[in-house]
């Protein structure tokens, strides 16, 4: 049980189970930072489409560049989330909840790359 000192936050997470092994810890961390890296990559995909002059389609790559924005926000907000949850199943022993984010920005990224590919054809 955590004691009366410990200063982790936020209490939601660390204020149940018991310290598991380090490793299952620290993995979760390393899943968290690649959602990360992700959402910037996908920030920095909406907004390059949008500063740079490509022949594609003006409403077309702007749909697909707010698409990946949106993307970008989910894929950051997503991550906390799906940390939280993995570390307080971790803690308690409980299953592991199911991955859900992957198959939202996989389908959305399908989805601004079909109309990438749509702006292409007709510009």
């Amino acid at each position: 049980m955590p004691t009366t000192t410990d200063r982790r936050r936020p209490r939601r997470v660390y204020g149940v189970g018991t310290d598991p092994d380090a490793r299952f810890s620290l993995a979760n961390e390393r899943t968290f930072l690649a959602w990360v890296r992700t959402s910037i990559a996908l920030l920095a995909a909406g907004v390059a489409l949008e500063a740079l002059e490509l022949p594609v389609h003006a409403v077309l790559r702007w749909c697909a560049s707010i698409l990946l924005v949106l993307l970008g926000v989910l894929a950051a907000a997503w991550a906390w989330v799906a940390w939280a949850r993995v570390e307080r199943a971790v803690r308690t022993g409980a299953p592991l909840p199911p991955p859900v984010a992957g198959a939202v920005v996989s389908v959305g990224v399908g989805v601004a790359g079909l109309l990438l590919l749509v702006g292409l054809l007709v510009a």
